[in-house]
């Protein structure tokens, strides 16, 4: 627009509002003569006034007409975030338990992959055939595989070792047949005493290893306290004994060192082996390769006292690999402990969600004029962040002045964060901030800006 004022087009703009005016104020005079003649007065005023404008300023209106306006003004917050309620882990209300996590700091913190939580207390209680795992580790400590698939050295079974066999039977525990002058290697026979859990196997590769019983009971100590075990006793390999005792922290860390090692963690994913002279031998893990169990060792007495040592796997978040150990000691069957672990396990899964953080076209703000447009301020899209339980999520605003308020014009955005996750939404214009009249410009030169 042209900022030069043409005199005949300014007037012929005023005498085409005086006609109007006029037509109004005939309308008005049918009605009310009195009114009728305060409106010719005030007509009359109007022009002198808009005369005298004119004619003394010369360029009002093509300033009025073509100044600068002030931006509109605009308030906007944060938008509000309904957390869910906590996760409830389903620990097991008997015995004592421990879990631990990892792969998951980025939601839960780094303190999951110590003890993250517990039930039943910190005593020492009965491991039972867990005790096992213990011997399989400290037999592999001093005579290591090279790999997970090694077969190692071979084993022949004497006739003192086939005596094994009635030995525990009569004492009631697992056993397989262990023929005199038969061979083995060294991993196979540490399958039989991992996966059937046989006895028998436990004490003949114990003494194999290590020359005698007290052999093997101090290299067991002394493996005990390298790895920080320090609050479990073993007395012998196979775990009849009740006074092979640990602590839910101790096997926790137990756990932890048998997954580490390839040749335990292999045999203790595997369901069923198939050995001559033994035959067929089943795992006595009835969980593994279900709700992400992939090991390791279940233990009883036969008392009412049924523990499971396992660790778990499975996918969080499509992309993220949480790794669990865990233990329960002291259950009341074999039944109720594979039940308490996979209801604490579907907790766990459970507990981790999006959480719907905003909605497309969720109402934040507003934008106004003096002229009387607004327009509101709008999440543009749909949110979500992903996370664990009830972790706080925190929300920030970031305006800027846009280049036009049209709308869907991009004037923002707003950070969600849970953790170290985040998610960010643009903020946008709903509606549009229309241009004022030339009779508000004209009436109104205190609100121009410039």
């Amino acid at each position: 627009m042209t900022t030069d004022l043409q005199q005949p087009d300014e007037f012929a703009d005023l005498m085409d509002l005086m006609r109007n005016e006029r037509e109004y104020s005939d309308r008005r005079e049918a009605r009310d003569p009195g009114d009728h003649r305060r409106g010719l007065r005030a007509l009359l005023i109007t022009a002198i006034v808009l005369v005298l404008i004119l004619g003394g300023a010369g360029g009002y209106v093509a300033w009025a007409l073509n100044a600068p306006l002030r931006a509109p003004t605009g308030t906007a917050q944060e938008p509000d975030v309904a957390l869910p309620p906590a996760a409830a882990l389903a620990l097991p209300a008997e015995g004592a338990s421990a879990i631990s996590m990892t792969g998951a700091d980025q939601y839960v913190g780094g303190a999951a992959s110590g003890i993250w939580a517990k039930s039943g207390g910190d005593a020492p209680r009965p491991i039972a055939s867990i005790s096992k795992l213990i011997t399989a580790l400290v037999v592999l400590h001093a005579k290591p595989l090279k790999s997970a698939t090694d077969a190692g050295p071979t084993l022949t079974f004497s006739k003192a070792d086939h005596a094994l066999y009635d030995k525990y039977y009569v004492m009631g525990a697992a056993i397989a047949a262990m023929p005199t002058g038969s061979t083995m290697s060294e991993r196979d026979a540490l399958s039989m005493l991992l996966l059937p859990s046989a006895a028998n196997y436990a004490e003949a590769v114990a003494n194999w290893a290590f020359g005698s019983q007290s052999g093997y009971v101090n290299a067991t100590k002394k493996w005990l306290a390298a790895n920080g075990l320090t609050h479990t006793t073993m007395v012998e390999p196979t775990g009849m004994n009740a006074r092979n005792t640990s602590t839910t922290a101790d096997l926790v860390t137990l756990g932890k060192l048998a997954a580490a090692n390839p040749a335990v963690a292999a045999i203790t994913s595997t369901k069923s082996i198939s050995l001559p002279g033994p035959g067929t031998q089943s795992n006595t893990n009835d969980l593994l390769g279900t709700d992400g169990i992939t090991g390791l060792k279940t233990g009883n007495l036969g008392d009412g006292s049924y523990n499971l040592l396992y660790t778990a796997s499975f996918v969080v978040g499509d992309t993220h690999p949480v790794n669990v150990t865990g233990v329960v000691l002291g259950g009341a069957t074999h039944q109720s402990v594979d039940e308490d672990v996979t209801r604490l396990l579907a907790s766990i899964r459970q507990g981790f969600h999006n959480v719907e953080v905003a909605a497309s076209g969720q109402h934040i703000g507003s934008y106004s004029t003096a002229w009387g447009s607004t327009a509101r301020i709008v999440v543009a899209k749909d949110a979500s962040i992903f996370t664990w339980s009830n972790t706080p999520i925190t929300t920030k605003l970031k305006m800027k002045t846009p280049s036009s308020y049209a709308n869907g014009a991009v004037v923002g955005s707003v950070t969600f964060t849970a953790g170290t996750n985040t998610t960010t939404v643009p903020v946008t214009v709903e509606g549009s901030i229309h241009p004022p009249t030339a009779w508000w410009r004209l009436t109104h030169p205190q609100e121009l800006g410039g």
